[in-house]
């Protein structure tokens, strides 16, 4: 069940999520939407769900008023690629699909498919990034991934399923190295302890990842990765 709570005269899109690990409600942005998602834990309505968004509006207002606008990319618009600003270019007759060179990505074909393409190119390097040190995590812990999957998540930038699957944000790939990094070790930690204990992070810590840093960053930048693309 999904809702909406009334701010300034605006509906505001409230999603609903289920979590049966979740120890209590959880409410985060969702910059896409332009609302927020509740996470319910076991045994918690959704009503309740949206009494507490409700509840939550003078947060919910300034965290929304702290939003840059999403802008749609073309050429000449600057993204972040491994936390580097890149230029893109629209080469509408070369041959090829997306390719960079320096500090430019070059995408080809109709202007019409030009952010699917794009947004089709970043996943691939953001697999491409995640998979060999998700692996490599997983045999240092003795543990084993079973499928990595990169998706576009609205509240996540990673998971962790009790079957060792693993999921993450592409958007990652827009992060710093070290941030991307620091999310793979903690999906990657999962596989070893599915909470959130003091066992937990020593388990993260072990690879040499900053998580204090790296949650600082994904707070202050992650909402406005979130509505690129």
């Amino acid at each position: 069940m999904n809702g909406f709570i009334e701010l300034d005269g605006q509906k505001i899109p409230v999603q609903m999520r289920k979590n049966a690990q979740a120890r209590r409600l959880i409410l985060r942005l969702n910059p896409k939407e332009d609302g927020v998602v509740v996470t319910l834990p076991k045994g918690i309505s959704p009503e309740e769900g949206l009494k507490m968004a409700a509840r939550n509006k003078v947060w919910i207002a300034n965290q929304l008023a702290k939003l840059t606008p999403s802008s749609s990319l073309g050429d000449g618009s600057v993204i972040a690629l491994r936390g580097i600003d890149h230029t893109l270019r629209h080469r509408p007759n070369a041959r090829g699909t997306v390719w960079c060179e320096g500090y430019e990505i070059f995408i080809t074909g109709e202007m019409g498919f030009f952010q699917r393409r794009l947004v089709d190119w970043l996943k691939k390097q953001a697999k491409a990034d995640i998979q060999p040190q998700a692996h490599a995590m997983a045999t240092q812990l003795g543990k084993q991934v079973k499928r990595i999957s990169v998706r576009d998540t609205v509240s996540r930038w990673g998971s962790c399923s009790s079957a060792g699957n693993l999921s993450f944000n592409w958007r990652l790939i827009m992060a710093p190295p070290e941030i991307l990094r620091y999310v793979v070790a903690h999906e990657v930690s999962h596989l070893r302890h599915m909470d959130h204990s003091a066992a937990f992070w020593e388990t993260v810590d072990r690879f040499d990842v900053d998580a204090k840093k790296s949650r600082h960053w994904l707070k202050k930048h992650g909402a406005a990765l979130q509505r690129v693309c």
